[in-house]
């Protein structure tokens, strides 16, 4: 047994009997003491010999290193001189770019927040988190203007050649007018301090209405240190950008962390599977992190792929938003054999860090999330009585660290009930922790169906419907039944060729479970709706169900 602080730990599971707390088995990190320190310091001030800092995949249009801590300089003395101060929020819609990081480093430099949105919202989306958020600035595209309409924002265009459809629009400067501005490196700038609010993401709502979540110097400098220990950088690497960095998954790791290693990160706009893999052929990219379907397609069009495209520079794949099957971690290592397959799991309120798997041997622990994170702590929860469970025991996954939120933007109520008074984060996602301290996600808390007093996991039905050899996707929701409450619903994607019946999908699902987990009711659907980082977006799906009603 392992001492910490008089505590006696599992070495093995990593689980303390004593207060029933699970601790991190990976090298702890020393977070710097400095108190007044901002993340972009942090970043700037780390020591590497990197050239290229981003580069963008379809033009090539490339920031060195100077060029994009230059360009910080002048973006953040520009925003002084509008009048931008400490704790002002700043608004970036925009869809991936080279210059997405440069906006959030330079807002954050001077003590501002910086929020993002996701450029696919409508006008509506959009005013409501302005209405929340109340930013004084906004930086966006000529064609993203419109969806800013009615909002009296100040405006830089991120893009000059482009005109705004929204005559009227404030358009107060340019980017480019931005990069010429000469740093007053004499200016006084206001102490940052790490506890200061950062950064103001909106969850992505799964379950309900999106929230704020507020986010701190401190816990992006923590989020920052635990993604650079989990890679071996020596060398020459080479990242791409697949997902939004609007979201966390992109704006942790592609604006932020990556930046402190020195490699070089190619973005893509947007997502496209031929563009992507034209992007890791051409810039023979050694790092791809990716969302859960985008792996699931590099396995089923696997043959063809490899027959278009050079992927030789490949050596690991990162997953993240939810957790490999079996299926899809053996046939991607059988496919593509010297690739390395990575998982992590996080959430916008832990800045998307929590558990990984940092190597093949604990990939393979089919199912997981990894083990916790450097300085992370965890509880497993019985919901009902509130009691912390040990080992093997399926509960609420509680998180605790130097990552978590501060709390949910304006709403005392939402915080109170997620965050507890000793900092603990109440995730939502019921987990068990095994007897080596992986953890293993059932299911999400709210999205439990309960049918006759039964609670039906959604996540192991589609599991099950998944190693159909003619499903090519599938979702499971819960569906009101006068006699049950509820009955488990299925989604089906059908493969191409596939004629495939409601009736048939019923009984292969209730040859394999338990009578009151039996499928009840099937349709059929081109595709599943999904937030950015995979997951399934069911209160679309119980919105598309009920409208029939």
């Amino acid at each position: 047994m392992a001492q910490k602080s008089n505590l006696v730990i599992d070495p093995k599971s990593g689980f303390c009997d004593s207060n029933s707390v699970f601790y991190s088995k990976r090298k702890p990190i020393a977070h710097p003491p400095n108190p007044f320190l901002d993340v972009t310091t942090f970043i700037s001030s780390r020591a590497h010999h990197g050239k290229i800092a981003f580069v963008d995949a379809s033009t090539g249009s490339h920031l060195t290193f100077s060029d994009l801590w230059l360009a910080v300089d002048s973006v953040s003395t520009c925003l002084s001189d509008l009048g931008v101060e400490k704790g002002h929020v700043v608004l970036l819609l925009s869809p991936n770019s080279i210059f997405f990081p440069v906006v959030c480093l330079a807002v954050m430099s001077i003590g501002a927040v910086i929020t993002t949105t996701n450029p696919l919202n409508t006008t509506r989306e959009i005013a409501k988190q302005i209405a929340d958020s109340k930013p004084v600035i906004a930086f966006t595209t000529g064609q993203l203007v419109p969806k800013l309409a009615g909002s009296n924002l100040r405006i830089v265009l991120l893009d000059e050649q482009s005109t705004p459809a929204v005559q009227n629009a404030l358009i107060i400067s340019t980017f480019g007018e931005m990069l010429k501005k000469q740093p007053r490196r004499t200016r006084v700038r206001t102490r940052v301090n790490q506890e200061d609010t950062a950064t103001l993401l909106y969850s992505s709502g799964t379950t309900g209405a999106s929230k704020g979540v507020v986010g701190s110097h401190k816990s992006l400098i923590a989020m920052v240190q635990i993604v650079l220990g989990r890679f071996n950088l020596e060398g020459d690497h080479r990242f791409i950008c697949t997902v939004p960095m609007f979201h966390i998954y992109g704006l942790a790791v592609f604006a932020l962390a990556l930046l402190a290693s020195g490699t070089t990160v190619v973005i893509l706009s947007k997502y496209e599977m031929h563009d992507l893999l034209s992007a890791i052929q051409k810039y023979r990219v050694t790092y791809l992190p990716l969302v859960p379907p985008i792996l699931v397609a590099l396995v089923n069009g696997a043959d063809q792929i490899r027959s278009r495209y050079d992927l030789s520079s490949l050596q690991s794949v990162l997953s993240g938003g939810a957790p490999l099957s079996k299926e899809v971690i053996e046939g991607f290592v059988e496919r593509y054999p010297a690739v390395t397959i990575l998982q992590g799991y996080g959430l916008t309120e832990s800045t998307g860090v929590g558990a990984s798997t940092d190597s093949l041997e604990e990939s393979r622990r089919y199912g997981t999330a990894g083990l916790l994170s450097p300085g992370m702590d965890a509880k497993i929860v019985e919901p009902e009585t509130g009691k912390a469970l040990p080992v093997n025991r399926t509960g609420e996954l509680w998180l605790r660290g130097p990552s978590i939120m501060k709390g949910y933007f304006g709403n005392a109520e939402a915080t109170e009930s997620t965050l507890d008074s000793e900092g603990w984060l109440k995730t939502g996602d019921l987990c068990y922790i095994d007897d080596d301290g992986f953890i293993f996600v059932v299911d999400r808390l709210k999205e439990l169906i309960k049918y006759k007093g039964y609670q039906v996991p959604p996540a192991e039905l589609e599991a099950l419907l998944l190693t159909h050899p003619e499903i090519s996707d599938a979702a499971v929701i819960p569906y009101p039944d006068k006699e049950a409450g509820q009955c488990p619903m299925a989604y089906v994607v059908r493969k191409a060729v596939s004629n495939l019946s409601e009736s048939a999908i019923m009984d292969f699902v209730a040859g394999q479970v338990a009578p009151y987990k039996r499928i009840r009711r099937v349709a059929f659907i081109a595709s599943i709706p999904k937030n950015p980082s995979g997951k399934i977006l069911r209160k679309d799906l119980i919105q598309l169900s009920t409208s029939k009603l």
